[in-house]
C-alpha cells in the first residue's frame, strides 16, 4: 500500500466533470478520479474546514461511527476494475467495509485518517509527475483541463 494526500478537486474542461486529485505521498504519481458533483463538494469543504449548520452525510457516518465506540483508521483504494474504483473503511480491529472511494475520502478528511492506495491501482491509474520540474507540473495542470473519462483505459470512475 502506498499512502496518499489528497491535493484537491478539480473541474475537468470541457465537460466540467469533477475529479479528486490525489498524489503519492513518497512517489511521484498523481491519481485523477472522476466524482459526482455532491462527492467534491462534500471533499473540498473538509478541505477548506467548512463546517454546515447541520450534518452532511459524511459528518453524520462519522459521528455515527463514533457514537459506537469505533475509530476509522485507514481509508484503502484496493482496486480498480472497468474504469470504476473501489474502496474500503478499515475500522478499529481490522473491521472492513467496502465503499466508493469518493465517499471514504470525503470520510478520511474528516477524520483525519490516512489514506492508501494498493499498488497496482496506482500502476493502472497513476500518472507520474516529477516534482524538480516544474514545467512538467504545469504540463501536468493543463494535461487534466483537456482529458475526459475516456482518455485512460483505467481509472476514469469509482464505485
Amino acid at each position: 500500500m502506498r499512502a496518499l494526500d489528497v491535493i484537491g478537486v478539480r473541474v475537468e474542461m470541457p465537460s466540467n466533470n469533477p475529479i479528486v486529485l490525489l498524489r503519492e505521498r513518497d512517489g511521484d504519481r498523481y491519481l485523477p478520479i472522476w466524482i459526482g458533483a455532491p462527492e467534491a463538494s462534500a471533499i473540498a469543504f473538509a478541505q477548506q474546514g467548512v463546517v454546515p449548520p447541520r450534518p452532511l452525510t459524511h459528518d453524520l457516518l462519522k459521528d455515527v461511527i463514533e457514537a459506537v465506540g469505533r475509530r476509522l483508521e485507514e481509508v484503502r483504494i484496493v482496486a480498480v476494475e472497468d474504469n470504476v474504483y473501489f474502496a474500503e473503511l478499515v475500522l478499529d480491529g481490522g473491521l472492513t467495509v467496502s465503499s466508493r472511494t469518493s465517499d471514504a475520502i470525503a470520510l478520511a478528511l474528516r477524520v483525519g485518517c490516512p489514506i492508501v492506495s494498493a499498488e497496482q491501482v496506482l500502476d493502472s491509474g497513476g500518472v507520474p509527475v516529477p516534482d524538480e520540474d516544474e514545467d512538467e507540473v504545469e504540463k501536468f495542470r493543463e494535461f487534466l483541463d483537456h482529458i475526459s473519462p475516456e482518455d485512460f483505459e483505467s481509472g476514469s470512475g469509482e464505485r
